[in-house]
């Protein structure tokens, strides 16, 4: 990968998407523009914003919209869902390539054994283990559900 921020990358994206005229993606990148520059103005002015960061705000941006496309589903606006869909699919562009899930239970597994976990009680230590391994490129929601089938839970 380049040495250019995700912030960077997005500006010159927005510029191709007003000369293609493609609302939709430029609409979605204004709103993680937006995004990002809302974190980093949270900052202090000399405080460096790093890579992780930038992946970190997108998470949350895509993890927002997955959330509101489940509510749409079940309040029956399927007609909105597209659209929610398209927004993830745009920030997806910017964000570490996802593992998969039989990426994630190997890791899982690999984790119980390291750290002896025996039963339910135990998941916060494999929890942690598992999501420094992933950092980003794995969604809390599925290691947390591997985790528990793994440990009996």
């Amino acid at each position: 990968m380049t040495d250019e921020s995700i912030a960077e990358r997005i500006q010159q994206d927005m510029t191709a998407a007003m000369k293609a005229r493609d609302a939709d993606t430029l609409s979605t990148l204004r709103m993680l523009k937006a995004a990002l520059m809302e974190v980093r103005t949270k900052k202090a002015k000399d405080a460096v914003f790093s890579h992780d960061e930038e992946v970190e705000v997108l998470q949350r941006y895509a993890k927002k919209r997955r959330e509101t496309i489940e509510e749409l589903r079940r309040i029956g606006r399927e007609d909105l869902v597209a659209s929610e869909e398209r927004e993830i699919a745009v920030t997806q562009r910017y964000l570490p390539q996802m593992l998969s899930q039989d990426e994630v239970r190997a890791l899982v597994i690999e984790a119980v054994a390291k750290t002896g976990a025996a039963g339910p009680k135990e998941l916060g230590k494999v929890m942690g283990a598992v999501m420094a391994q992933v950092k980003g490129r794995a969604d809390g929601t599925l290691v947390s559900r591997l985790v528990r089938e793994s440990l009996g839970g």
